[in-house]
């Protein structure tokens, strides 16, 4: 095969079109020229072989602005995510022919700071080759950070948003995890590895990261900046550029000849740097066969990326696209490929999705080829599917057995958006719809019955079941059942997904419920859930002082304890003739975390979108009245706090010093559009949740306080900062600099004495 490939190499002449229809070469260029003429990009480069017929020809202009410049066929191009399959994928596979990378194994073994939900354990090399992780589709974006370490940190650090083997996304943190993998492997930088031992030995001397200035005339600009420079040989890709400009999904920089070399060793066996059997296994089906995107190990087989096969290339080729608009399709059956390159995005926009499939089409046709012909015969991997928890919240319970505890009831019930069952059924539908019950009213908690309100709620109809919904939250002297609400039903109904805090309000709202039904001599009917950031950890100060809607129960902040339980120990030490009953949750144990039970997950609150930001909240939660940021108006509520007045690299050095297990603190600036520093600039930190189990998160919210008031005595505002704490000898040691173990131990009197308040009204394991 070494010897094919070097003797093509020498009879390679970019006018020979031996093997191509001369007529259809022709449609090809008009489709490119009228894509140049319709703005859908500046130009670019084409590449066609089929067997020893080639035919490449560059089109329009490579820049626009500031000045016109011609494409011509050496045109060095940002290649965006074919990244991903000419640097990173036959890296990793080489490796892996070392026997330095196992594909089936974790990806803990190469990157143990992948932890932070009950997923990552699971996900494979493989996984993230096919992009079959689970992960998300990248770092999540509304603020500037940069560092090459802060990318790798916060792409390990993003909560997955699927499961490993079951759930297809396509990722760039698959393949930025990878990059690291390579370079910790190999014990090189990805760019020196890929150039030693892909490139050069490939022939492909002008396909690197990082170009060298020299070469700036040569390649294709893209975007246009906001403060008018132009981005030429630095990456596009905003994550890759943060990142210093090496990346495993992007990042790097190549010619059409360049790449045409590669394309000839996917179709000739590897090139005497990967064997046959590695091309074979990389580009044949990887992906599981419950997973309809089709992809090999890196590349697109057959999904809605694969815009450039057009419509006669068979599913068995293969290939991928970049975001800039570059594209590689090859076809081992016929052997041909069609490279084409261009800058679409450059000066401000383009697009040539449509462009690449018809030229797909275009392309397969010049062969002339006959693809009917071809059979599929690609392995494909068929892993067995993830076994899922069967835990069953309350609602769950109740529905399976026939709603037996309410039957014959005239029912209220106090709910929102999180009351669903499994199935993601309403409780409202469930009870509405039951021949059982008769639900007869709705109530309204914090947020309203639907979840979407962040100030006072009102009275109102629920306009799928037309039941009056009474608000709980339109006033202090509105937040507890009134007689009048309560006279015409027997029993009150409480079904909402708390978070573990103490001052989250929906445990207030059960207990003022909870006299009110007292009171009137009702029933009081719990649908337990799930304590989502688990029920094993206590933490934080006990309240000291008087009652309040957000500190309603003497518990800790953290309280380790379902709402079913919260209510058992409120009717204890509150409501001693209360009847109430907790159907309680089933094949739950304590310390399972939300994302361990398989049940979907109802953001509670609008700033409370996902696990992460509950497990952080009853530290950050703490010092929110003050005058900070917790991310309230970004994306990333209780992930990213900060103010006006905080320089981030100080910050994050001081936070990262305390070394508090199960979290990494990476400098940020971020604008919130909301609340507290509404649409001014602040630096502060990113809080990457590392390993949720053990994160100390109401420490946190001390060590926050504490570095907040040795670096900024004069800016900080201390004065609410026992609103939500309620616990004034903490509030002192903290303006008095006490060191933070000594505060943490002076909690552990009053947590002494909550232990067997709890321990009696403990429901689960």
């Amino acid at each position: 095969m070494m010897i094919r490939f070097l003797v093509f190499l020498a009879t390679y002449s970019p006018t020979c079109a031996q093997g191509l229809d001369l007529k259809v070469l022709r449609e090809i260029d008009v489709l490119i020229e009228k894509g140049v003429t319709d703005k859908r990009m500046p130009g670019g480069v084409l590449h066609l072989e089929h067997g020893q017929g080639i035919y490449q020809k560059s089109y329009g202009q490579r820049q626009l602005e500031p000045v016109v410049e011609g494409a011509t066929k050496e045109t060095i191009y940002d290649l965006a995510s074919l990244t991903k399959v000419v640097a990173t994928t036959p890296s990793v596979m080489k490796l892996t022919e070392e026997g330095k990378i196992d594909l089936d194994a974790p990806v803990q073994r190469y990157l143990p700071e992948l932890i932070g939900d009950s997923n990552k354990p699971k996900i494979t090399i493989r996984h993230l080759l096919t992009h079959t992780s689970g992960l998300a589709a990248g770092i999540r974006r509304g603020y500037e950070w940069s560092g090459y370490q802060n990318g790798i940190v916060m792409a390990a650090g993003e909560p997955s948003q699927g499961k490993a083997g079951v759930d297809y996304r396509y990722s760039d943190l698959n393949f930025i995890l990878l990059g690291e993998i390579v370079a910790r492997v190999s014990g090189m930088p990805l760019q020196d590895y890929c150039r030693q031992e892909i490139f050069l030995p490939l022939g492909m001397k002008e396909t690197f990261y990082l170009p060298d200035p020299k070469l700036k005339g040569r390649i294709a600009p893209t975007t246009l900046l906001a403060d008018g420079s132009l981005l030429r040989g630095i990456v596009h890709d905003p994550t890759a550029r943060r990142m210093g400009g090496v990346a495993g999904h992007a990042g790097l920089f190549s010619s059409a000849d360049d790449l045409a070399c590669f394309a000839r060793v996917l179709l000739n066996g590897g090139g005497g740097v990967l064997k046959p059997e590695t091309i074979r296994l990389m580009t044949s089906v990887q992906s599981p066969a419950n997973i309809e995107f089709r992809r090999g190990l890196g590349f697109d087989i057959d999904s809605p990326y694969s815009s450039l096969r057009g419509e006669l290339y068979p599913k068995g080729s293969f290939g991928h696209t970049g975001w800039t608009g570059t594209s590689m399709w090859i076809d081992r059956a016929s052997e041909s490929f069609v490279i084409f390159l261009s800058n679409r995005n450059h000066p401000s926009g383009g697009n040539v999705l449509a462009l690449r499939s018809k030229l797909g089409t275009l392309a397969a046709k010049a062969t002339g080829f006959d693809f009917s012909t071809v059979t599929e015969t690609l392995p494909q991997v068929v892993p067995k599917p993830p076994k899922s928890p069967n835990v069953l919240n309350g609602v769950d319970v109740l529905e399976r057995d026939q709603f037996a505890v309410l039957k014959g009831m005239r029912v209220g019930l106090i709910t929102n958006q999180t009351g669903i069952n499994k199935r993601r059924v309403t409780t409202i539908d469930l009870l509405h719809r039951s021949d059982k019950v008769d639900l007869k009213l709705l109530f309204g908690p914090e947020h309203g019955i639907r979840g979407t309100l962040d100030e006072k709620v009102e009275d109102g109809v629920d306009d799928k079941t037309k039941l009056p919904v009474v608000s709980l939250y339109a006033g202090e002297d509105r937040r507890k059942p009134k007689a009048e609400h309560l006279a015409k039903i027997d029993a009150l109904v409480f079904d909402m997904q708390d978070i573990g805090t103490r001052f989250y309000t929906f445990i207030s709202t059960m207990g003022l419920a909870m006299e009110a039904a007292e009171d009137a001599g009702l029933n009081f009917v719990v649908l337990d859930r799930v304590n989502p950031i688990g029920a094993n950890k206590v933490a934080g100060p006990m309240r000291d002082g008087e009652p309040t809607f957000t500190s309603f129960h003497q518990v800790p902040v953290q309280h380790g304890m379902t709402i079913g339980e919260i209510a058992r120990l409120y009717q204890k030490e509150h409501c001693p003739k209360l009847k109430l009953t907790v159907i309680p949750v089933e094949n739950w144990k304590r310390g399972m975390r939300f994302d361990e039970t398989g049940l979907p997950w109802i953001k509670p609150s609008p700033n409370m979108p996902n696990l992460a930001a509950a497990t952080l909240y009853p530290g950050l939660g703490l010092l929110e009245f003050t005058n900070v940021s917790v991310g309230r108006g970004t994306k990333f509520p209780f992930e990213v706090f900060g103010a006006s007045y905080i320089d981030e690299e100080a910050f994050a050095r001081k936070l990262s010093a305390a070394k508090l297990p199960g979290l990494a603190f990476v400098p940020v600036r971020f604008t919130p559009t909301a609340s507290k520093f509404a649409n001014e600039e602040c630096g502060g930190v990113r809080i990457i949740l590392k390993d949720p189990a053990n994160c100390p998160s109401v420490e946190l919210g001390i060590l926050l306080a504490q570095t907040l008031r040795e670096l900024y005595p004069k800016k900080w505002e201390i004065e609410k900062l026992n609103t939500l704490l309620r616990h004034p000898k903490t509030e002192a040691a903290i303006k008095s600099l006490k060191p933070r173990k000594e505060i943490v131990n002076s909690w552990e009197t009053g947590l002494e004495e909550f232990a067997p308040r709890r321990a009696g009204v403990l429901l689960y394991r």
